[in-house]
């Protein structure tokens, strides 16, 4: 049977798109190199020509500089066609991986979408805002609790406020009017020292009178010493 309807072929996957702008390069990169081949070349015969005189040998010169030129001009030509080649393959490759980016996008998309639907079938807003009106209620209650733990036991419920703002203006007036604003009991003591004018106490050891003679000594603590007995023999 192969015989007669013969082996089908296996044809090979055509080439992606990276495949073919890595051979286009690849063959840009070799006219390139040519190119630089004959602008070396065209160097070399320019410096001829300057040191040639007008004349048959100059022609001859001019004519192989020509030739390489005109092939300059056409690798020139490739190499642009190349690089366009190279260019239409760049935007093409963008845009697939733009469509590829977009389907992943999607892809998530629609996943969190699923995801967030399962969660919303658990949270319901009425059960929201019953939590909202409960804890407001334990605030609420938690406010009275620390109000009631913040009486304060020495403070008497028969005070009177008017007596206490009549106190109150008569210290502000008390302050006004005496020691420049300071009020008497926050005065400093006075000096009855001062007032009374009193001499300080003496100091050090009284003169002694002028008619005594023979002073007795006095002892280390400043008494008059006892005369010693005197020793007969």
């Amino acid at each position: 049977m192969r015989r007669v309807f013969g082996v089908k072929k296996q044809t090979e996957p055509p080439p992606s798109i990276q495949d073919a702008s890595d051979r286009i390069n690849k063959r840009g990169d070799t006219v390139e190199e040519k190119i630089q081949k004959l602008d070396a070349e065209l160097a070399r015969y320019k410096e001829q020509l300057k040191k040639t005189r007008p004349g048959p040998a100059q022609e001859a010169v001019k004519a192989r500089a020509m030739r390489v030129l005109k092939q300059k001009r056409m690798y020139e030509g490739q190499r642009d066609m190349l690089y366009n080649q190279t260019y239409n393959l760049d935007q093409v490759s963008f845009a697939a991986e733009g469509i590829k980016d977009a389907q992943q996008t999607m892809s998530a998309l629609k996943s969190a979408n699923k995801e967030l639907k399962g969660m919303m079938k658990t949270v319901k807003i009425n059960d929201i805002d019953n939590l909202q009106d409960e804890m407001m209620d334990l605030m609420d209650v938690s406010n009275e609790i620390q109000e009631t733990l913040g009486r304060s036991y020495s403070v008497p419920d028969d005070i009177d406020e008017e007596e206490l703002m009549g106190e109150l203006d008569a210290l502000e007036a008390d302050m006004d009017t005496e020691g420049e604003g300071v009020p008497s009991y926050l005065q400093p003591e006075p000096d009855l020292d001062a007032e009374l004018s009193l001499p300080s106490a003496p100091t050090g050891h009284a003169p002694m009178p002028a008619g005594r003679a023979n002073p007795q000594a006095d002892d280390e603590l400043g008494l008059p010493a006892v005369p010693r007995a005197s020793i007969r023999g």
